[in-house]
């Protein structure tokens, strides 16, 4: 049996709380896809008396557990929500420092990412992003095009309803006179080659997927926590893990006899 607990050897006390539930994890049933959508930051500022670009400011500590915790568990694909189309419409000042932010992230994280073998990429109509933003994006996406490990997908200018006119859009640009199947709008959406999410985890308690991934969620485990974004860390990875690992999955089946059996 793999033990996951020696991934983190150096990294988390054997005795501490994290380190109990990474010994109830169940290493054949990890998610093979975890999709984030990182939500709090503006409200855990508020809380505090900070401004909101504190908060989002403070979100970054977050990612950057949540993206070493995920690579350590040897996850295939993590997808974090960091930037949704509908974010245009707020003040430009704090529009203007998420993009620093973000520069800032890919900067410094860079060699973190590289040691820990993970490719970078993006989705979203990136090409509506600010250029320097585009530039920093594709130089990190190219210093890592030929890693093998986790694959760590940004959403930026994302949205899921837009996601679905551009595949029809470059479905209809391809002249295909067939009927559409679903595989035919599956190879053109942002995510061609990534396995669908299963699980989705949602920060600061609200009940909304928010545009997020609409066709590629239709069978994700959906977990809500009330902890804010930047307050999230491993711990609250591990508990979401474990309460996806005690659903029964059944994509519109019947529940197995032995899960009937136990109730």
């Amino acid at each position: 049996m793999v033990d996951l607990l020696e991934n983190f050897r150096g990294v988390l006390d054997p005795e501490s709380a994290e380190a109990r539930l990474i010994l109830d994890l169940d290493p054949s049933r990890l998610p093979r896809h975890v999709a984030v959508i990182m939500d709090g930051n503006g409200r855990w500022a508020k809380q505090r008396g900070l401004r909101r670009v504190e908060g989002h400011s403070a979100g970054i500590k977050s990612v950057r557990a949540t993206v070493e915790t995920c690579a350590r568990l040897k996850l295939p694909v993590l997808t974090l929500y960091a930037f949704s189309a509908e974010n245009w419409k707020r003040p430009i000042s704090e529009v203007n420092t998420l993009m620093e932010l973000l520069k800032e992230y890919l900067r410094k994280e860079l060699p973190e990412i590289q040691e820990n073998d993970i490719r970078f990429l993006t989705i979203g109509r990136v090409d509506d992003l600010p250029s320097s933003v585009q530039r920093a994006l594709k130089h990190v996406e190219t210093e890592t095009q030929s890693n093998r490990g986790m694959q760590m997908v940004l959403a930026l200018n994302y949205g899921g309803r837009a996601e679905l006119v551009d595949a029809f859009n470059a479905l209809i640009k391809k002249g295909s006179r067939r009927r559409i199947r679903e595989k035919d709008i599956e190879a053109n959406l942002y995510t061609a080659g990534l396995p669908e999410p299963d699980l989705l985890i949602r920060t600061s308690g609200e009940m909304r997927v928010s545009n997020f991934l609409l066709w590629q969620i239709a069978y994700s485990e959906i977990y809500v926590t009330d902890v804010l974004w930047p307050d999230f860390r491993s711990i609250h990875l591990f508990e979401a893990i474990l309460d996806f690992q005690k659903r029964e999955r059944r994509y519109g089946g019947i529940l197995s006899a032995q899960f009937q059996s136990s109730r």
